[in-house]
């Protein structure tokens, strides 16, 4: 279960913890969170 849970989570978010923002990218929605790090 766990697994499959891990791979959805992978396919469609990408999480960039920059030096100044961190971002929150989900597919098909774009960029939905973008705060000060």
């Amino acid at each position: 279960m766990l697994k499959g849970l891990f791979g959805w989570l992978s396919s469609d978010i990408g999480i960039d913890l920059g030096t100044a923002n961190t971002l929150v990218y989900v597919k098909d929605k774009g960029i939905v969170l973008r705060e000060p790090s």
